[in-house]
C-alpha cells in the first residue's frame, strides 16, 4: 500500500531511526481508551467496556448490537480503535427497561466470540459519543530490530517526551490504497465519472488477482462479471459497482455509496490539507510555537483563539503557555466551520497553499456539497506524549522495542514510533 504519510518531515531528521515493523502480531499492539467520566451505575444506557482483537470498532458494533437484539444506532462509542491490534473500548447500549438477566445472558452471547471480551458493564445516564473519552493508553512493540535498538531509540524518545510530536493523521486515513484524498477531492468536485474510475479502475500494488480481474471487468463495462468476483470485503465499492449493473447514472452510483463512506472520503482531503499544513512548519522549526495569525489550540478545553504579535511574543516567552504545554498552533481542516487564521498573515498563506497543493479550490472547501459532509474543524500542530516508557527485549519471537504512552483523543501512535522506527530512512 502506497504511504501518503512516507515524505512528511520528521521531528528528529538528524537522530537515526530503529527500522523494524509494527503489528507484527495483534498482541504487540495493545490499546486502552481512558474514560472521559465513570458510569454512575444508573440510568437508561449500559456501559460495556470490550476487549477486541482482529476485528474493527464497526464489526464489534454489529456483533454488540446483535447480541442485545437492538439496532446498530442504539450502541454508541467514543472512538475508532485498529483493526490489527488487542483493544480495549466502552460502548454504550440503550436499554431503557433494565432486566439485568437478559443483560447478563447478552454478555455471554457476546463473549461466545473468540474475539471479544466483556470486561465490565454498569448503567450511565447517558449515550457514549464520538469524542467522549479522555485518550488512548498504548503498549507497543516494534518487532525486527537489532537487539541494542533501545539505546538508538533512547535520544529521539526523550526530545519526544520533551517536545510532544507532530500531530500528523497516519496513513490509516487515507485508506488502504492511499487514494482516500483523492477520491474525497473528485467527490466534491462532482466528477462523479472519474470518481468511479479511480475506485473501480484504479489498479493498485496491493490488488490480489482476484481484484487485478474484477478491474479489467470494470473497464470492459461488464459491471456484472466484475460484481461476481469483487472482494465481499470491499463493501463501497460494491454498492457502487451494483448500481452501475442497474444502469444507474454515475451521480446516483457514487450516491448509493454509504453516507459514512462518503463523508470519510471527505475528510481525508481535509486531513492532507492538515498535514501538508503541518509539514511545511515542521520544516519550518514553527510548529511548536505561535505565529501572529495563528488559531491558537488550548489544550484543556480544545478551544480556539487568534493570534497577533503581541500574544504570540507574550505565549511564546519563558514561562508562558506554549512552554507549559497548554497553548499550541493549530492547522485546518479545512471546511465550512473552520475558523480561519488572520488575513494576509503568513499563516495564512501557508494554508492556502495546502489546498492549492492538493489540486482544488478553497472555495471547494467552504461550501456543504450535497453528497458529503465538509463541516471541518481545526487540529494541534503539536500533542504530548504522556507517561512515556521504554524498554528493550525478546521473548520467543525474537527482539523488540517496547513503547508505552498516553495520547490525547485523535492523536496517532503509529506517527510517534514512526519518528522512532524512520521508515524507508537508511540508517546510518
Amino acid at each position: 500500500m502506497p504511504d501518503p504519510t512516507a515524505d512528511l518531515a520528521y521531528l528528529t531528521p538528524d537522530l537515526p531511526g530503529v527500522g523494524g515493523t509494527l503489528k507484527e502480531r495483534p498482541e504487540d499492539f495493545l490499546v486502552e481508551e481512558q474514560p472521559l467520566y465513570e458510569p454512575t451505575g444508573e440510568g437508561e444506557h449500559l456501559y460495556v467496556f470490550v476487549e477486541k482483537r482482529e476485528l474493527t470498532t464497526h464489526d464489534l458494533i454489529k456483533r454488540v448490537a446483535k447480541d442485545f437484539r437492538v439496532g446498530k444506532r442504539e450502541v454508541g462509542h467514543a472512538g475508532l480503535k485498529d483493526k490489527h491490534a488487542v483493544t480495549r473500548q466502552h460502548l454504550s447500549v440503550h436499554l431503557p427497561e433494565a432486566d439485568p438477566e437478559e443483560e447478563a445472558k447478552a454478555v455471554e452471547r457476546i463473549e461466545y466470540h473468540p474475539k471479544i471480551r466483556v470486561l465490565w458493564a454498569e448503567r450511565h445516564g447517558n449515550k457514549l459519543r464520538r469524542g467522549h473519552h479522555g485518550g488512548n493508553r498504548f503498549v507497543i512493540k516494534v518487532r525486527g530490530v537489532e537487539p541494542t535498538a533501545v539505546l538508538r531509540a533512547k535520544p529521539v524518545f526523550e526530545q519526544i517526551a520533551q517536545r510532544g510530536v507532530p500531530n500528523y493523521l497516519g496513513e490509516q486515513r487515507f485508506g488502504y490504497r492511499g487514494n482516500s484524498a483523492t477520491l474525497g477531492k473528485l467527490l466534491l468536485q462532482s466528477r462523479y465519472h472519474d470518481f468511479l474510475d479511480e475506485l473501480l479502475g484504479a489498479a493498485g500494488p496491493s490488488d490480489r488477482e482476484e481484484l487485478a480481474e474484477a478491474r479489467q471487468r470494470y473497464h470492459a463495462g461488464d459491471y456484472l462479471g466484475a460484481l461476481e468476483v469483487w472482494p465481499k470485503a470491499l463493501p463501497y465499492d460494491r454498492q457502487a459497482l451494483d448500481a452501475l449493473r442497474q444502469g444507474k447514472s454515475p451521480e446516483d452510483c457514487v450516491r448509493t455509496i454509504a453516507s459514512s463512506q462518503r463523508d470519510f472520503l471527505a475528510s481525508a482531503l481535509q486531513s492532507a490539507v492538515f498535514n501538508t499544513v503541518l509539514d511545511t512548519r515542521v520544516r519550518a522549526a514553527t510548529w511548536d510555537r505561535l505565529l501572529p495569525g495563528d488559531v491558537a489550540w488550548k489544550h484543556e478545553n480544545r478551544a480556539k483563539f487568534t493570534v497577533d504579535d503581541a500574544t504570540a511574543a507574550t505565549e511564546n516567552a519563558a514561562g508562558g503557555r506554549v512552554e507549559r504545554f497548554e497553548v499550541s498552533p493549530s492547522g485546518p481542516l479545512p471546511g465550512v466551520d473552520t475558523m480561519p487564521a488572520t488575513a494576509g498573515s503568513e499563516v495564512e498563506r501557508i494554508e492556502r497553499d495546502a489546498v492549492a497543493a492538493q489540486g482544488v479550490e478553497p472555495a471547494l472547501l467552504a461550501q456543504d456539497h450535497p453528497l458529503a459532509s465538509v463541516k471541518g474543524d481545526r487540529r494541534p500542530l503539536r500533542v504530548p506524549v504522556r507517561d512515556l516508557d521504554y524498554s528493550g527485549g525478546a521473548d520467543e519471537h525474537g527482539p523488540y522495542l517496547r513503547a508505552s504512552f498516553e495520547l490525547p483523543r485523535g492523536a496517532y501512535a503509529t506517527m510517534v514510533l514512526r519518528e522512532v522506527m524512520k521508515p524507508g530512512v537508511e540508517p546510518t
